[in-house]
């Protein structure tokens, strides 16, 4: 069986949360006899790399961008030609130049879209008036195609969109295999300890507009906890500012670190703390991170998977967003109480064991990959 994801980024360029779940996909259905290939785009083109992790890799060179949205001619084509020899069309969404791409190509091939977000993800595209132009295209493509999945009951209970094409969405939560992830060498762990100790609050992501950060510095003043704040973005320049502005000493900004940084601070924090306030954190994969690693969460009820992932009173605490009182409130909770932060950061592993882990997903994408062949046969 061969699949052939489609998505505007990749390895080695990007390997952000969707990057990581298509790599999660394949690496957990190879073992089930599943052939994956990688179609993205960049700025130079570079045709195909013959293996990364077992996938091959697609390289299609970007034509321009339109609205904050990339398009690439060159993609176009490559699409025609490599959806000719495979089995299942994997998309995933949103991407606006996919969806236009898989319907002016006229595909007939068994066709499922991984629903990773309502939002476009760049803020450009949120304005109401592109939104307004993209809504048509939109239900078109998620019309023609043959499964829909969303990557939480949460979110698809809550989405517009979704409920609009009910009859063909299912759910499959996100998974991570922790065989993917380095293990921190004692020197890494303790180059991070001399630094902030192990009795700190943890935040990883990129710096964007939903991520809350601004209530979590807000949170941050007259804390009697460090706050470490790790990744990159356009607006970090903002949130360091801001953060002199408060004269917050207990917030230190790290910038963007790779996997075995990330998760030597996830070992040493107290709790990751996600106070995302908007719909464009659908899943929140830096929770599945941390529950993976036994860490209790903090997160902000936004009506997504980020309140699958973290549930209040479980694996950590849920707050409103926007909320500095409730979240200072809740971290103070969990500083100041080391067997609570203990009991939910070894029920956030078990959650993680039982719902959260690749070899989970691998198997329902497989048997969803089956049924769909099966059904273009009859």
């Amino acid at each position: 069986m061969r699949v052939l994801h489609f998505f505007k980024s990749y390895w080695p360029e990007t390997f952000g949360g969707a990057e990581r779940v298509i790599d999660a996909v394949a690496q957990s259905t190879q073992k089930l006899g599943v052939k994956h290939h990688v179609l993205s785009i960049n700025d130079k083109g570079g045709g195909t790399r013959p293996s990364f992790r077992g996938q091959v890799l697609h390289k299609a060179r970007r034509s321009f961008e339109v609205l904050s949205t990339d398009v690439s001619l060159d993609a176009y084509r490559q699409y025609k030609c490599l959806a000719a020899e495979t089995d299942i069309l994997h998309l995933h969404f949103p991407w606006p130049f996919a969806d236009l791409a898989h319907l002016a190509s006229r595909q007939r091939r068994p066709t499922i879209v991984t629903y990773h977000s309502d939002a476009l993800r760049s803020e450009g595209l949120g304005n109401a008036v592109a939104a307004a132009l993209y809504d048509p295209l939109r239900h078109r493509f998620l019309s023609s195609v043959d499964r829909i999945v969303a990557t939480s009951n949460n979110y698809a209970a809550t989405s517009p969109v979704l409920k609009r094409h009910a009859d063909k969405t299912g759910i499959i939560p996100l998974g991570l295999d922790p065989a993917s992830y380095p293990d921190p060498s004692f020197e890494t762990l303790e180059k991070w300890c001399r630094r902030f100790g192990n009795d700190f609050f943890f935040f990883v992501g990129v710096l964007r507009h939903y991520k809350g950060l601004h209530t979590l510095l807000e949170a941050a003043v007259g804390l009697n906890r460090l706050v470490v704040i790790a990744g990159a973005g356009k607006r970090e320049a903002d949130y360091r500012a801001r953060a002199a502005e408060l004269g917050l000493e207990n917030v230190h900004f790290v910038g963007a670190v790779d996997d075995t940084d990330k998760m030597a601070l996830m070992q040493l924090c107290t709790a990751l703390v996600l106070p995302s306030n908007k719909r464009s954190e659908a899943f929140g994969l830096a929770l599945v991170e941390a529950a993976m690693t036994g860490k209790p969460m903090i997160s902000c009820e936004i009506g997504t998977g980020t309140s699958f992932v973290n549930r209040d009173g479980v694996t950590g605490l849920v707050v409103p967003p926007d909320d500095p009182a409730r979240l200072s409130k809740a971290m103070r909770s969990l500083g100041e109480d080391p067997e609570l932060a203990r009991r939910l950061g070894a029920a956030a592993r078990r959650h993680f064991v039982e719902n959260l882990h690749s070899n989970q997903m691998g198997q329902r994408y497989h048997a969803l990959y089956q049924e769909v062949i099966h059904e273009s046969h009859d």
